[in-house]
């Protein structure tokens, strides 16, 4: 009985091992597909990316992007879900304004957040340009984050504009007091960097610049939403 017990043991395994180099390798394939989709639908849009060129950046088989991600449509969901990942997420927002309680400070927290983040590493990557071009002609693969992580994002940014500005967050002034102060974030993040930085090399798109620019936006929103709660409310 001991012999059979030993033998069960020991055929087993060696099944174990291929099977974790297995997802191991799977991971990694996976996870090449991603940056190499990323690269390819930020330089050419969705419409114009091919699952063969993808394939062939990542040096993967032709048939990896269906395996792994269930055809071109589910691979770019899943790269703008990771774009969006590596930006500003629900968590990280949420994060930044807990426990603060004036509406001041939680607006500098959401703008230094988005600053900071434009101005970092994601900057230099296929990050920002698939999100441009993502909010610039939405496709229905990403309905689902729009529900889960945008629309939330929204609720939060409402509630501390309309905090700052002493009005109801379903106030018409708080929507566009809103826009007001996401206007310049949706510049950088949708602007080509190059020519920006021709157009206002003084701006400072670096992270050595982001508290100065957080400063500057910060005081600029907060004024502007002043003046025009002082006039919602004279009406």
């Amino acid at each position: 009985m001991l012999f059979f017990k030993l033998m069960k043991r020991t055929s087993a395994t060696p099944r174990s091992v291929p099977q974790a180099s297995s997802d191991v390798d799977d991971r990694s394939t996976r996870d090449t597909l991603l940056e190499a989709a990323g690269q390819v639908f930020a330089e050419k849009g969705f419409d114009r990316a091919t699952g063969k060129e993808i394939c062939d950046r990542a040096g993967a088989n032709t048939a990896a992007v269906n395996y792994y991600f269930g055809g071109i449509e589910g691979l770019y969901a899943a790269v703008v879900t990771e774009a969006h990942n590596r930006l500003v997420t629900l968590d990280a927002l949420s994060a930044a304004v807990a426990g603060v309680t004036n509406p001041e400070a939680k607006l500098r927290a959401v703008i230094s957040l988005i600053i900071r983040t434009l101005t970092g590493p994601a900057s230099e990557s296929w990050v920002l340009r698939v999100i441009g071009r993502e909010i610039a002609a939405p496709r229905p693969a990403i309905d689902s984050l729009r529900e889960r992580e945008i629309l939330p994002k929204s609720r939060i940014l409402r509630a501390i504009v309309g905090e700052v500005m002493g009005l109801p967050e379903n106030h018409p002034a708080v929507a566009r007091g809103c826009v007001n102060v996401m206007a310049p974030c949706f510049m950088l993040l949708v602007g080509d960097r190059r020519m920006l930085k021709r157009m206002f090399p003084k701006f400072g798109f670096t992270t050595e610049y982001a508290d100065v620019v957080v400063a500057h936006m910060v005081q600029y929103a907060i004024a502007g939403l002043a003046a025009v709660a002082r006039d919602a409310r004279s009406v």
